[in-house]
């Protein structure tokens, strides 16, 4: 994994991250570690458009890092809306690019 992978958090402090795994982001597999937040995990692969916004289809991706916006909103094993940057990931979860902030997934 690349060296973008966020350490610590100057407010949430030093993540806690577990064994290596898999999960899929848009249908890929990719790898983070467990416990770690999903949205870390996939700025360190090099992911980082969580979600477009629905009227003008901009995209959106980590901005506070500490649940209080939606930017980082995304489906996550088919529940809409799940802050990234505060879930931790899961072996075998299944992470899906959002739009706007809804059930309906941008394709």
């Amino acid at each position: 994994m690349s060296g973008t992978r966020i350490e610590e958090h100057p407010i949430l402090g030093e993540t806690i991250k577990g064994k290596e795994i898999t999960f899929s982001f848009d249908g890929k597999e990719v790898k983070g570690y467990e416990g770690e937040p999903i949205a870390a995990a996939l700025k360190a692969e090099g992911l980082m458009v969580h979600r477009y916004t629905q009227k003008e289809h901009k995209p959106r991706g980590i901005f506070c890092a500490i649940g209080r916006c939606t930017d980082c909103v995304m489906i996550v094993d088919g529940v809409p809306n799940v802050r990234t940057c505060i879930t931790p990931l899961k072996e075998g979860m299944e992470v899906k690019t959002q739009y706007g902030v809804s059930d309906k997934p941008f394709e």
